[in-house]
């Protein structure tokens, strides 16, 4: 029974971990693309493409040559 208990703390414990990391690398992601938007010594073009080169390096961080999508809603729709 205590194994049990201490394998849930672990798993739990690792759970939590890996919840912090993934949130970690998100805010980071976003901080990234908001400075690269709000970037008011670059024209839109330059911020857009400032924004493209964030999404490249992730791709090739990553190793993903291609982005898998889910349907998003298209955009000012409710």
């Amino acid at each position: 029974m205590a194994t049990t208990a201490l394998n849930r703390d672990l798993v739990l414990a690792i759970a939590e971990e890996m919840a912090q990391g993934v949130q970690t690398a998100v805010d980071c992601w976003m901080i990234e693309i908001d400075l690269a938007l709000t970037n008011s010594h670059l024209t839109a073009l330059g911020r857009l493409n400032a924004v493209r080169e964030i999404v490249e390096n992730y791709k090739q961080l990553t190793g993903q040559a291609h982005l898998d999508c889910r349907k998003l809603p298209a955009v000012g729709s409710s």
